[in-house]
């Protein structure tokens, strides 16, 4: 359904993909630094969310990159 949508609003798909990526790292952080939290781990808890920020953010550079870009591209100059 999402790739079906993504081709009718003609987005590549490379940045879905990389989309649902990101969401998949988010709750697997969260999820495992919840369960790190329960068992009085606070600080690796810390630790997984932190990896999973820097993860997403990796990921997400090339999809701010071509944001950037297209905002650049309707600015006129």
């Amino acid at each position: 359904m999402i790739e079906k949508m993504a081709i009718n609003a003609k987005v590549n798909l490379i940045y879905v993909e990389t989309i649902l990526k990101i969401i998949g790292i988010a709750y697997i952080a969260e999820f495992a630094a919840q369960i790190s939290k329960d068992a009085g781990q606070g600080s690796i808890a810390s630790k997984i969310e932190m990896g999973g920020k820097i993860l997403i953010l990796a990921m997400a550079i090339p999809i701010l990159t071509v944001l950037i870009e297209t905002i650049i591209r309707l600015i006129p100059s």
